[in-house]
């Protein structure tokens, strides 16, 4: 098995926020900063996680932790690895904990020995970097075996829960008790929403913070139309359109960066320039019903003049989902059985994640583009790609379902469907907003406006703070 990765960032300065956020709200933020630099002084914070690529736990310690570094505070991110059957394992915890039978296999005492096995031989590559008084900050189902090795070492250890369901039944019951024996010997348990925090844990010990986006990424800053148009040509999406010396972008470094890769596209035929388009972001996941929203877009959508791409990253680059190859094949199944007619509107596209900076961009431009987003969830831990989407003032049509419905409020922000199979209803509320595209730009100015006040990342660092200082004082939560 490979050793742990080291994922390199860089430092960013808190001062690029000033104008966006205000004076007050700013001084807060410095504040905060200024203590943790003199309380964290002489200790690592390590964030442990099971990629760097795709998915929302990269997101989001990308939009936190460059800031956390550029305050002054010693901040690592290390990325386990694991054999395909850790993966398989670790994936069908996440689907559990969705409720969801993934693929239909068990947890039981066979799957826990691998997993603790898999994830010894990770501690023991870590701990070399670690030292007592450190805090090791755990992410997700993949990285929770690791808390009672790492406290047994004198570490701080907080483990983040970023996936749930509002209603558990027996199987998301069972994934908690898989992960129980590890999420209580945590210093700390995180839960980005209220109704994902399990029965029977401490509550003395639980956190809420749900996760938010950098503005200034790849992934979120402005571009202009030119951009739009050349990306897209240069991803081959689109035919014709811009240049190829305005398929730039701005690095984290603050260099220029330059989309040059193509994306594994299948389609008959590219976007037209002036096709309305209806997008949506995801990992190849069937909890995202790509599915579905390919057959809601054949019955309800497919006599307009709108085009819809799916959007995601390459499959055999997400380490962490062994999935993804098996989803991506039945809905390029499904793709291939559709009318012509309606294959012609219909893009899935592939990025590539080699560079993920550019991979940002090639989602930025994806997302300026549409006139709707969407995202079609059957069950959602929170939904970054949302959080993008309402950040470029699109009104986005999201299932009422996991952080989704407390990013939207629904018909101001964003739009709600109640039930996330409800093709009809996605159909008719994606029409209703081609057709009025004066109420399509007030939701999507304020859909941009909530998350300026709620979902930025740099809005987490005085709660990131507080937590981590809560633990080096014995003192307890929120």
């Amino acid at each position: 098995m490979k050793v742990p990765e080291n994922v390199s960032f860089s430092a960013q300065s808190l001062d690029r926020f000033g104008p966006l956020l205000g004076d007050s709200r700013f001084q807060e933020i410095e504040a905060a900063a200024a203590r943790a630099r003199t309380s964290f002084a002489g200790r690592a914070i390590c964030h442990i996680s099971s990629t760097a690529r795709g998915g929302g736990v990269a997101e989001l310690l990308g939009a936190l932790l460059p800031y956390v570094r550029g305050s002054g505070i010693d901040t690592r991110w290390m990325v386990i690895r694991g054999d395909s059957e850790f993966f398989r394992i670790t994936k069908r915890v996440h689907n559990h904990l969705h409720d969801d039978p993934g693929d239909g296999g068990r947890l039981g005492e066979a799957e826990r020995r691998n997993y603790e096995a898999a994830l010894e031989q990770n501690a023991n590559v870590l701990v070399q970097d670690l030292r007592e008084g450190d805090i090791a900050y755990l992410h997700d189902p993949q990285t929770a075996g690791l808390a009672p090795t790492l406290k047994k070492l004198g570490l701080k250890v907080i483990w983040r829960c970023h996936i749930g369901v509002d209603e558990p039944g027996e199987l998301a019951r069972g994934a908690w008790d898989f992960l129980r024996p590890y999420a209580e010997v945590a210093d700390a348990l995180v839960f980005s929403r209220k109704e994902y925090a399990w029965e029977g844990l401490d509550p003395s010990k639980i956190w809420l913070m749900p996760p938010a986006i950098d503005p200034f990424t790849a992934k979120n800053q402005e571009l202009s139309r030119e951009a739009v148009a050349s990306i897209l040509t240069t991803v081959g999406l689109s035919a014709g359109g811009g240049n190829a010396t305005a398929s730039c972008f701005l690095r984290a470094d603050g260099t220029s960066g330059r989309v040059e890769r193509h994306g594994h596209i299948l389609q008959t035929e590219p976007l037209p320039l002036d096709a309305p388009l209806v997008a949506q972001v995801s990992r190849w996941d069937a909890l995202k019903d790509p599915r579905g929203l390919l057959t809601c877009f054949e019955r309800y959508l497919g006599g307009s003049k709108a085009h819809l791409a799916f959007v995601a990253p390459s499959s055999e680059a997400v380490s962490d989902d062994p999935e993804g190859s098996a989803v991506y094949e039945a809905v390029t199944e499904i793709w291939h059985e559709m009318p012509e007619e309606i294959r012609t509107l219909i893009h899935l596209v592939s990025l590539p994640m080699d560079d993920l900076e550019e991979n940002g961009a090639m989602v930025n431009a994806l997302q300026r583009r549409a006139n709707v987003l969407v995202q079609k969830s059957l069950a959602e831990g929170f939904g970054l790609t949302v959080t993008e989407g309402m950040w470029k003032s699109k009104p986005v049509v999201g299932s009422c379902v996991g952080g989704i419905k407390d990013q939207i409020i629904d018909g101001q922000s964003g739009i709600l469907i109640d039930d996330p199979r409800d093709l009809a209803g996605f159909g008719q509320a994606i029409q209703s907003l081609l057709e009025d595209p004066d109420r399509a730009a007030t939701i999507g100015a304020a859909a941009h406006r909530r998350v300026l006040d709620r979902y930025l990342g740099i809005n987490r660092l005085t709660e990131y703070v507080a937590l981590i200082a809560s633990l080096l004082t014995d003192g307890g939560s929120d």
